[in-house]
């Protein structure tokens, strides 16, 4: 399978991102300046975190219109793999590819720590590897308090969209255990068709034996799992 690392000016965790695609699991991956317009046959597309165009407007809202988003809609909406994480899910909630926005965190404060993640479906492509046990991942974002109006809030629910939610470590939903006010503690959604993904916390960062947690290797093993089989 290949992926594809979008860069935008201020992504700051692209390198992680290639790195665990490339050296632990072991697949082809290629960097794509954000203004390309060849997607070079990339089969998932990635946009990492960090700050694109240093989040002058709203985080996100400027890298919605580089050149390289045009075909990454295409992409998505012919039914190909999209993944957001952090700033990247920020951007694709601008583009209209997933649902809902992220606001400032309800402290109006940057919130750098580990937190713990149940994922809330396995039927999607990113989630069915995870078991009901709680994972360990970081997050690192200012703005990560997902919102969205009820109507679309229903249909997440209802269409079994919400990919994980922020949890104790014992995998308890409860407003303690929520780092930023998302609302119903979601921290990762998904569209319909269920191949746009997108999510706050950043598995790559916890995806190495050598930094002693591994959970968010399950993401990634979960992809392969499906694409492989």
């Amino acid at each position: 399978m290949k992926f594809g690392v979008v860069v935008f000016p201020g992504s700051n965790c692209d390198m992680d991102m290639v790195y665990v695609l490339e050296s632990i699991m072991k697949q082809e991956v290629v960097k794509l300046w954000h203004k390309d317009t060849n997607l070079q046959n990339c089969d998932f597309i990635i946009l990492p975190g960090g700050f694109s165009f240093g989040d002058y407007l709203r985080s996100g809202a400027i890298a919605n219109y580089s050149p390289i988003m045009e075909k990454l809609v295409e992409h998505a909406n012919n039914g190909g793999y999209v993944m957001g994480i952090c700033n990247g899910f920020q951007i694709l909630c601008e583009s209209g590819l997933l649902p809902g926005a992220l606001l400032h965190n309800t402290n109006h404060k940057f919130i750098c720590k580990n937190i713990h993640l149940t994922a809330i479906t396995k039927n999607t492509l990113v989630t069915n590897q995870y078991s009901d046990n709680a994972v360990k991942i970081p997050i690192a974002h200012g703005e990560g308090r997902y919102h969205a109006d009820e109507e679309t809030l229903q249909e997440l629910i209802t269409n079994e969209q919400i990919l994980f939610k922020y949890s104790d470590e014992n995998g308890n939903i409860t407003e303690e255990a929520n780092p930023n006010g998302s609302l119903l503690n979601i921290a990762g959604v998904c569209n319909k068709n269920r191949n746009v993904f997108g999510m706050m916390p950043h598995p790559e960062r916890a995806a190495d034996a050598e930094l002693n947690n591994a959970d968010g290797k399950i993401l990634f093993d979960s992809i392969l799992n499906i694409v492989l089989s």
